[in-house]
């Protein structure tokens, strides 16, 4: 990052905090009732909040955790009137220099002044707890700040008792060990000039990779888990969850076909997927499972498209690894319904009995799916499809915030740009700050993010595009996600039926049967702009629980009957 891009994040920083999470006195738990729901995550809507982004409470023009409790009765008040939502996933709250905004810490164990202090997250956790909304944070444990006080030390000397918390190494005849590269561009090795070694980063050299090999490592992060789950935390979501352990030989990767960028130039299967990481997701598993309600879901790195099987293989062969892994073919996958229809088959395929299935369209470092998606006038159509999908499909479905309102990723100027990728390589790639913009709450200024000057510039259209406004429309995508979200949390075919994909529905519908105790749903999506004849093989009296076109009324299906264009319909029989 330049050090213009620096100066401006660290200028709004506040004094650093003191306090650890160790010092902080814990709850009493169980802490929501007699009896636990170990299995709280199959059926819960969660919803990432990027909090540099979500809602600035003190005019620093930087979202922080008063400002995410001022708005807990719009993600779920206990009523319809409301979002929702059953869990938060919290984009890292750590303290942190902010080279990667965050995804960079430098204490494992407080939070950022930027965000709050331990006493705020406590009561968010307090008052979301309140609302039924679980707490869910993000774990980056591949790799820590190059500012942390566990590196400064390993970087202090060789002989340093924490020099191999991290990966080092001698140069070879004055180059790095191996060809390993760094996914934000170069080398993946830096030279400390202290000691005259290299140390490896997947990511910036302000990120150095922990070495998960010394079980020092593995004892220290796992009580750091551990004191945050006594605070009450429900769960984590692990940051690059396939990376923590590399060869052990440091071996080479092999190179494949000439790509634009060096990194995409290897075969990546010496930096990540190494068997030994199984174990360590075991023995996680077992620490979280001993609190009896909480979980895990992990971020699988992949090559687009990818394929099912990565992300499946880290469950575990007797489902005893992560709780949820990431599934991100969605994110590759082009408008068509027999493409997603490929990709909901394979899935279901590697789970089998052994997983869970989660979805989600949209996250802090891919283009938002309404942008992917968009068609002109057809733009909000296809989100209400692409919606009921993600929430009638068996599995958890993960929102993005914003995408309810059918925020959509704009470029960033380049004065203004602060993710590190996207000053590095403009104006070739779209910086992920685009799908990043600010909460648009209202049409008063800045959206009603914040009375400062906001971090990121505000959505374009915020001024239609927001909560304020749509919650006033009856026909919004806003009002459409809420009676979604909470049609599926009072329907027990949607949040626990199987899932039977239809084949022989006509080309650009989706279609299949969730079925729950001889009880039924059918959902058919229509994902082109024409009218489409459904055959559905028999005469039934089926109630229609929610339609893009329809009321909510019994209906009489014939054996032949049409759909009309991008219409989505979900029917109980």
């Amino acid at each position: 990052m330049d050090s213009g891009s620096r100066s401006t994040v660290t200028s709004k920083r506040k004094k650093e905090a003191t306090t650890s999470v160790r010092s902080i006195k814990k709850p009493n738990l169980p802490r929501r009732g007699k009896k636990m729901d170990a299995d709280w995550w199959k059926n819960a809507v969660v919803y990432q909040i990027y909090p540099r982004s979500f809602k600035d409470a003190n005019g620093d023009g930087i979202g922080d955790l008063e400002g995410i409790i001022q708005k807990l009765d719009y993600l779920n008040d206990g009523t319809p009137n409301s979002l929702g939502i059953d869990a938060i996933w919290l984009s890292p709250i750590y303290p942190s220099p902010m080279y990667d905004f965050g995804y960079d810490i430098s204490d494992y164990e407080s939070i950022d002044p930027v965000f709050g202090d331990l006493e705020t997250f406590r009561r968010l956790l307090k008052e979301a707890h309140k609302r039924k909304i679980r707490i869910i944070m993000d774990l980056v444990a591949n790799h820590t700040s190059h500012q942390h006080p566990w590196f400064l030390e390993s970087k202090s000397s060789k002989d340093n008792p924490k020099r191999d918390w991290y990966i080092w190494r001698d140069p070879i005849n004055g180059k790095p060990p191996n060809n390993w590269m760094g996914t934000f561009g170069g080398r993946a090795w830096t030279l400390d000039k202290t000691t005259d070694q290299y140390y490896y980063h997947s990511f910036l050299a302000e990120q150095p990779d922990l070495n998960w090999r010394n079980p020092e490592v593995k004892k220290a992060i796992f009580s750091m888990v551990k004191n945050w789950l006594d605070l009450g935390v429900d769960g984590f979501r692990l940051d690059v969850v396939n990376l923590f352990v590399k060869d052990s030989e440091l071996r080479s990767n092999p190179r494949k076909r000439w790509i634009a960028r060096p990194f995409d130039q290897q075969n990546h299967i010496y930096d990540r997927d190494r068997p030994e990481m199984h174990d360590i997701l075991k023995d996680l598993r077992k620490l979280l499972d001993s609190y009896g309600d909480r979980m895990s879901v992990g971020e699988v790195m992949m090559e687009p498209p990818g394929t099912s099987a990565l992300p499946a293989s880290y469950y575990g062969p007797k489902g005893d690894e992560l709780h949820l892994a990431f599934n991100f073919a969605f994110f590759y996958t082009p408008w068509k319904a027999e493409k997603f229809r490929d990709v909901i088959k394979e899935w279901e395929k590697y789970l089998r009995d052994k997983g869970w299935p989660n979805y989600t369209l949209s996250n802090h470092d891919f283009r938002r799916h309404i942008s992917r998606y968009s068609k002109g006038r057809e733009t909000t159509a296809r989100a209400k499809i692409a919606a009921l999908m993600l929430l009638t499909l068996r599995g958890t479905p993960f929102l993005y915030y914003g995408e309810e309102l059918g925020m959509m990723d704009e470029r960033v100027p380049k004065n203004r740009i602060q993710d590190p990728v996207g000053i590095r390589y403009w104006p070739v790639y779209p910086s992920r700050d685009n799908c990043r913009l600010p909460m648009c709450w209202s049409g008063d200024v800045n959206g009603g993010f914040s009375k400062g000057e906001p971090w990121l510039p505000v959505f374009s259209r915020y001024e239609s595009v927001n909560v304020e406004t749509q919650s006033r429309s009856i026909e919004s995508l806003l009002n459409f996600y809420k009676k979604l979200i909470w049609l599926r949390k009072g329907n027990e075919i949607l949040k626990k039926g199987t899932l039977a994909l239809d084949y022989d529905s006509p080309p650009g519908v989706l279609q299949y049967t969730r079925e729950f105790e001889k009880k039924k749903c059918l959902i058919i999506l229509n994902f082109e702009n024409e009218s489409k004849k459904i055959v559905a093989n028999a005469n039934r009296t089926a109630q229609i629980l929610i339609s893009t076109h329809r009321k909510p009324e019994k209906m009489e299906i014939p054996v032949v009957f049409e759909i009309a264009p991008y219409e989505g319909l979900v029917l109980e029989y």
